[in-house]
């Protein structure tokens, strides 16, 4: 597989902005996200002050650069205003350089998809959509605690379509009693309506989830390791048969289609995140940083309007670390890894020792422009592959 292309424009790995919106209409039950369910309406106004002043902060801290993705995620940004979207968007033209044509994404769950509204958002600088379907069943759609319909989500994938240059949409496999002929079902007629790009996660049960408690409790039940692997299997083979591979352990896209916004954290470039818990990865002079912030929404507000700015862990990530995310980041992704780029982080090579054997196993193999990157029988294991490498 050939190296996936991106525009010169953003500079190798890129640079991406992420704008965290951290509120839903409710929470998900299998959901670990910042994501907070409130009564009161949003002051919008208050929170594009906030945006502002933070976005400041950051490109401080980053210098001139030239912005190739903008991604809007969540929580759920699509209960924005558009015009909300269109002043941040406006805040971050005024702080770096847009690329020409650069990505601008935003979240949007199929509750809260109406023409007008997705109209408001093309309109204001957006060109890309990701839809949370995350099932074609309405029974699997109510276990999973979503409040839209198989018929809704779909009629939201077609008013995406027709509306915005380019779109992708969530699924969630492994589910509660899933069969494999259910799951395989599901997948040809997602692609059916998906053209381009997919994102196709198994689920997990995260700790402090409400699905975490149901499983304890005995109340709930996924497939085991190995039914699991065999929907992972499906998921490649359906995928690759309809000309959507994958690019990366869980999305699938034409070729071309890719989200440029991900390769910039799977490849390992800078990114500046703002809002609520958001997170980022910025080369400031000759330290790369680590910044997170603050997590509760209104905690944030107040921090941002005392400081300018509501981080509250910076740090300088140290060479090690550097290549440890760097491994953990560019492996996820078929293309693989540049070798020599993980020197130049870490101050060593990988050890070819290590390569060789990973190789022997068949869970990695080396190309011939020198990249590494794992087999399609190393993906289903590859925290364990990443940690040999590591070490």
């Amino acid at each position: 597989m050939t190296r996936i292309s991106v525009p010169e424009s953003q500079g190798g790995a890129g640079f991406g902005v992420y704008v965290h919106w951290p509120f839903c209409a409710s929470k998900c039950p299998y959901c670990d996200f910042n994501s907070h369910v409130r009564q009161a309406p949003v002051d919008e106004a208050r929170f594009v002050a906030a945006f502002r002043r933070e976005l400041a902060h950051m490109a401080a801290l980053s210098g001139p650069r030239e912005v190739g993705s903008v991604f809007f995620g969540g929580g759920t940004p699509s209960l924005m205003r558009p015009e909300t979207v269109g002043a941040i968007l406006d805040a971050i033209a005024g702080l770096w350089t847009m690329a020409p044509g650069a990505e601008v994404t935003l979240e949007a769950n199929p509750t809260s998809v109406e023409a007008g509204r997705f109209r408001g958002y093309r309109a204001a600088g957006v060109n890309r959509v990701s839809l949370g379907v995350q099932a074609l069943n309405d029974a699997d759609l109510r276990r999973l605690g979503r409040l839209h319909s198989a018929a809704e989500a779909l009629e939201a994938v077609a008013i995406a379509r027709s509306i915005f240059e380019r779109f992708s949409f969530d699924l969630i496999y492994a589910r509660p009693h899933q069969t494999h002929a259910d799951w395989a079902a599901e997948l040809e007629t997602a692609i059916g309506h998906a053209v381009e790009h997919l994102s196709l996660y198994q689920l997990t049960i995260e700790p402090g989830t409400w699905f975490e408690r149901l499983c304890a409790a005995g109340k709930l039940t996924i497939p085991e390791p190995d039914a699991a692997r065999a929907l992972y299997d499906t998921t490649q083979e359906v995928c690759a048969r309809h000309g959507l591979p994958a690019y990366e352990v869980s999305n699938h896209a034409r070729p071309g289609a890719e989200s440029r916004h991900n390769l910039v954290y799977w490849r390992y470039g800078d990114y500046a995140g703002v809002g609520p818990g958001a997170h980022s990865r910025l080369t400031s002079g000759a330290k790369r940083l680590g910044l997170s912030t603050e997590r509760v929404p209104e905690d944030w507000l107040r921090r941002v309007e005392a400081g300018g700015h509501g981080v509250v862990d910076e740090e300088a990530i140290l060479p090690e670390m550097q290549a440890d995310e760097f491994l953990v980041m560019g492996l996820r992704l078929t293309e693989g890894i540049d070798p020599a780029r993980y020197a130049a982080i870490a101050g060593r090579p990988l050890d070819p020792a290590r390569i060789g054997d990973l190789v022997q196993h068949g869970m990695v193999e080396t190309l011939a422009d020198g990249r590494i990157r794992v087999t399609p029988g190393g993906f289903p294991v590859l925290d364990a592959v990443v940690a040999d490498l590591a070490a």
